[in-house]
């Protein structure tokens, strides 16, 4: 297997590229260094972020697109310059709404993108990740992934996929130079990611159970979306930022900073406690159907 870091000038000469592993396998080391290579060959690189719970483009439980023409630009990779909301920090528990945003903001950046970087979640073991990785493959039609693994773990997908798509897999060690980070920091780099996203001057809005998506069931007791995490939609159906839902006297309102603009809110599926900057997922039927 060829070492990632050999890899770099090949790739920056691609058109797109999918990044799969495991925890700490060196799936971002690599698309920056790539994105670096790219941009010192004069090209231009949009970097779309799907690993939605550890997010290097945008705030977390969104996909984020970052367009580079400049190092500068890299060296603020966290600024997004599109945004698609997916509604927690877990993919597999949201297949639909990971792989849509990702194939959505992939199509935006081929338009504009002489390269186009796509990093992953995670999510690489069992039926879970097969299943993500396959529709991320399908919809996302990147032209080479490039699979950090260690040992043998993502052999099952790299056979999947090279069965089922013409995409060429390269599959490499895992980079050995990475630190693994623990639960915890994990947990708190996501909380400053969090606080950045609701930074203020942040503005209640009072809202109407109209403008949800989906679209809230008729007699639903409004206290029961108090606390939900939720995305700030534009006319075009971007996600201009997050929201935190509010209910109190009777009405509803939502937490944002991100309110100029915004046409509709889609509904996530998880509490956001804006003290510890905690998320607790929650199941959407539960909260609206009771069942």
């Amino acid at each position: 297997m060829e070492p990632p870091r050999h890899l770099a000038s090949r790739l920056a000469e691609a058109g797109s590229v999918m990044f799969i592993g495991g925890l700490d396998t060196g799936k971002t080391t690599l698309a920056r260094r790539v994105a670096a290579e790219a941009l010192a060959k004069g090209r231009t690189v949009a970097y779309v972020d799907a690993d939605v719970g550890n997010t290097t483009v945008g705030p977390p439980t969104c996909v984020g697109l970052k367009l580079m023409r400049t190092r500068a630009d890299l060296e603020s990779l966290a600024v997004a310059d599109d945004l698609r909301f997916v509604g927690g920090i877990t993919s597999a528990r949201l297949v639909l709404q990971a792989v849509t945003a990702t194939a959505v903001l992939c199509e935006e950046a081929r338009l504009v993108a002489e390269l186009v970087l796509i990093d992953t979640d995670s999510t690489v073991s069992g039926v879970a990740g097969e299943t993500l990785k396959y529709h991320m493959t399908e919809l996302a039609r990147p032209e080479l992934v490039v699979a950090l693994q260690r040992g043998a773990e993502l052999e099952p997908i790299i056979g999947m996929l090279r069965r089922f798509f013409s995409v060429e897999v390269i599959a490499v060690p895992a980079d050995p130079d990475v630190i693994p980070a623990s639960p915890e920091e994990r947990a708190m780099r996501r909380a400053v990611r969090l606080k950045e996203a609701f930074a203020p001057p942040l503005e209640r809005w009072r809202v109407r159970p109209t403008v949800f998506a989906p679209t809230l069931p008729v007699g639903l007791d409004l206290a029961r979306l108090d606390g939900m995490l939720v995305g700030v939609h534009d006319e075009r159906g971007r996600c201009r930022g997050l929201g935190r839902l509010e209910y109190s006297d009777g009405h509803l309102r939502v937490l944002t900073n991100a309110g100029e603009g915004m046409r509709g809110l889609r509904l996530g599926s998880a509490r956001i406690d804006l003290d510890t900057l905690e998320l607790k997922p929650v199941n959407l039927r539960e909260v609206m159907f009771g069942v």
